[in-house]
């Protein structure tokens, strides 16, 4: 595929595209927000609601947690900054406290995707790779973001890999929009990117999980015989769900990330070194 063909991703998208992407309706959305669920997000000049990448993470588990049944009173409690004093210990109560930590939105994602990240060191799992989990579920489906996962069981067992991908997020994240796409910094983050991702694939390579993700493999084809409509990032139904997933470039058009010009850039080069690893045709 061209990349001229994948589009930039949105900095913010209007609530059509926020419903499409998530696999809901624009009026489930507005609930939400009438129910406390989803802060109001700020507005465009034409008064259309605008969804940045923290408000999509948010709208897309709350969809989750939703799907399962919990209720909207539980939900509002679990997305709390902070929990309510003085509740009581019933069932509900059991829900939000369960809902409130990482094995309980782990329980959330596909059985595939969460069954590959049990039994990992307590502690060593970061919210932001459940989020990053739950995106890849639309991106790919199922299938895929468990072979994406094998990515944060290797992150979440080498602390050194953990702390290097620590520092390389940071040089990116400080490519805001103060800094031109042609600053030195930009092709410095690129490098520094690229030498880790080298570093991490030898470590997932190292860990034995080929084998893991073929047996994935298998255990799916077996469950879903060829011919079988099934998630597969372009537009299949998500199996266990189903949720009728956006096609991949429709997806990466429609899924925000507040990234600045010297930020797309980065990605641009370092997609570059990427290519330049790869053996000659």
């Amino acid at each position: 595929m061209e990349s001229s063909l994948i589009p930039l991703p949105p900095r913010q998208i209007e609530i059509g595209d926020a419903a499409q992407f998530v696999g809901t309706t624009p009026e489930a959305i507005g609930g939400y927000h009438e129910n406390g669920l989803l802060p109001e997000p700020e507005r465009g000049s034409d008064g259309h609601r605008r969804y940045g990448y923290e408000d999509m993470i948010r709208l897309l588990w709350i969809h989750k947690m939703v799907d399962a049944g919990i209720a909207m009173d539980d939900i509002r409690e679990v997305l709390a900054d902070a929990a309510p004093a003085g509740v009581d210990s019933g069932r509900e109560t059991a829900v939000v406290q369960r809902m409130r930590t990482l094995e309980g939105r782990m329980g959330l994602l596909s059985d595939l995707v969460a069954g590959r990240l049990k039994g990992l060191p307590e502690g060593s799992l970061r919210q932001t790779d459940l989020d990053n989990l739950l995106v890849m579920e639309r991106f790919f489906g199922p299938l895929g973001a468990a072979v994406n996962a094998g990515r944060y069981i290797v992150l979440a067992t080498h602390p050194g890999l953990r702390e290097e991908s620590d520092r390389v997020e940071a040089a990116e994240d400080a490519l805001d929009d103060t800094v031109a796409a042609d600053d030195p910094r930009v092709a410095q983050a690129a490098a520094e990117r690229h030498a880790f991702e080298l570093k991490l694939d030898a470590a997932i390579n190292n860990s034995g999980q080929a084998q893991s993700d073929n047996a994935l493999f298998d255990s799916w084809d077996a469950l879903h015989p060829a011919g079988a409509e099934i998630a597969d990032g372009a537009g299949g139904q998500d199996a266990g769900s189903g949720e009728k997933c956006v096609s991949l470039i429709e997806a990466i058009g429609m899924m925000p990330y507040d990234y600045s010009p010297a930020r797309l850039r980065c990605m641009e080069l370092t997609g570059e070194l990427a290519a330049n690893e790869l053996p000659a045709s």
